[in-house]
């Protein structure tokens, strides 16, 4: 048996080694599909970090006001983005079963309801901001900032949705190059904006956490032309159409987008529980938590580009009645999540006080980053296996155990844990910094927990037998 085989050889439902031939052809079809999302998240998220680095010459408070908003956010995308794992799980089964016609007609449907989102969640987020900035924990240091900042990123919205709709429609067709030109352009024209508009440069007025804000929705507004643009081109395979609401998609939407939707609202819940339990020790804490979040989002969307093919491979061979494959493809992306955890443990093992330096030069922040540092890489395989497990299971549709998982883990045992160590076990031990660690230290312990559940799931296979409609 050579190497390859030995690293990534995988078994069948019958517990024969799959032919190495036929294994790297899966391999290559995985990582054709995987490569684009992955190099995505790893430059959005190295942008992300950038954006966070020159919001940071504003000082500690501002980097925690920006980061305030962060979990807001997201629970107002919460039903566009359920509708979008619908909206790739439908597809990528649509295009496994060969019809193209269905596999638009869910397109246009799914644009149709997340304009409506879109513009509901803007207007929500624009008048009510100072309401959702207090109950993210914003104090007297940071209240007045986040609040100028979501407002102006609530108004990007509803170019947000439809970017996030039809990216998703493309992945489900493995079509993820087109998600990561669209997405790193976006980023792109952030990061230029905020050099020109965080701090007035070229003669452009010095508008602070304002100009960020405004360079996030000028991003967001060109990746939403951007996505525009590919499915308005004669060779795409989705074409922009007035939609015509059928049953059978409403009802597969639902399905899926429900259960995705109650998975989020847990997974928001215990963030912003978590966020506001940070927030409660300290600006600087919060700050040392913001940056380890920017620089081990790296680790977690390259897990997502990963996770990102096996959703799209499973829901396309589960699409065929191919039961083997879907179940192959899943083991496969675990792999491949694994050589890619053990790269950046090692990377942010080395770098880990370099990292630091590049957002801040607070020794205090920088002591409380490394030390996280050094917790973070504990749960880096796990976290990674849950995130391969999770994407495989939406993409065969099986949401409703993903969101309980969610529930238990994320949104019960996780803000238990955080607290436990950011009060109380900090108070008994004083000067060990565990308010600063003890966020990750909850983290690591939610992933090996949601690992497990997951792999769990995924070994007893009833997931194969998920009906969409």
């Amino acid at each position: 048996m050579d190497l390859f085989q030995k690293l990534c050889g995988i078994r069948d439902q019958n517990g024969r080694m799959i032919e190495p031939d036929q294994l790297k052809g899966m391999y290559r079809q995985s990582l054709n599909i995987a490569w684009p999302s992955t190099i995505e998240g790893a430059l959005l998220s190295i942008i992300g970090s950038i954006d966070t680095m020159m919001v940071g010459t504003l000082g500690a408070a501002a980097i925690a006001a920006v980061g305030l908003t962060s979990q807001p956010r997201m629970i107002l995308l919460i039903c566009a983005q359920a509708l979008c794992v619908g909206t790739t799980a439908l597809c990528a089964r649509r295009k496994g079963a060969d019809d193209q016609a269905a596999a638009n007609s869910c397109l246009n449907q799914s644009l149709a309801l997340v304009t409506v989102l879109g513009l509901v969640m803007s207007l929500l987020g624009f008048f009510f901001a100072e309401q959702f900035m207090r109950i993210a924990g914003a104090n007297d240091d940071t209240m007045k900032m986040s609040v100028a900042y979501f407002r102006i990123i609530s108004l990007g919205i509803p170019f947000n949705c439809w970017s996030l709709c039809i990216c998703a429609a493309m992945r489900a067709i493995g079509k993820t190059r087109i998600t990561m030109v669209t997405n790193i352009t976006a980023n792109l024209v952030n990061v230029c904006l905020n050099y020109v508009l965080i701090n007035g440069k070229l003669g452009f007025p010095r508008l602070g956490v304002q100009g960020a804000a405004i360079a996030t929705v000028c991003g967001t507004v060109v990746s939403c032309a951007i996505a525009i643009s590919f499915v308005c081109r004669a060779d795409s395979y989705y074409h922009l159409a007035l939609p015509r609401f059928d049953r059978v998609t409403l009802n597969g939407l639902f399905n899926v987008g429900s259960s995705s939707m109650a998975e989020s609202v847990f997974l928001r819940l215990g963030f912003l529980i978590n966020s506001r339990l940070i927030a409660g020790v300290g600006t600087n804490a919060f700050a040392a938590y913001q940056i380890v979040s920017q620089v081990t989002s790296l680790s977690f969307t390259l897990g997502d580009g990963v996770a990102t093919a096996g959703a799209s491979l499973v829901g396309q061979s589960l699409g065929a009645r191919r039961r083997d494959l879907a179940l192959a493809h899943v083991n496969i992306s675990r792999r491949i999540s694994v050589f890619v955890s053990i790269g950046l443990m090692t990377i942010i093992f080395m770098l880990r006080r370099q990292l630091a330096l590049l957002f801040t030069t607070e020794e205090e922040i920088i002591l409380g980053v490394t030390l996280s540092f050094y917790v973070v890489i504990i749960g880096m395989l796990p976290q990674n296996g849950r995130v391969v497990f999770s994407g495989c299971l939406r993409g065969a549709g099986d949401t409703k155990y993903v969101a309980l998982v969610a529930l238990i883990s994320v949104a019960v045992l996780r803000p238990i844990l955080t607290y436990l160590f950011c009060y109380p076990l900090n108070s008994v031990f004083p000067g060990w910094h565990i308010a600063v660690m003890g966020p990750w230290i909850a983290f690591v312990i939610d992933a090996f927990v949601r690992n497990w559940l997951l792999h769990r799931r995924i070994t007893k296979g009833r997931w194969l037998d998920t009906e969409l409609a």
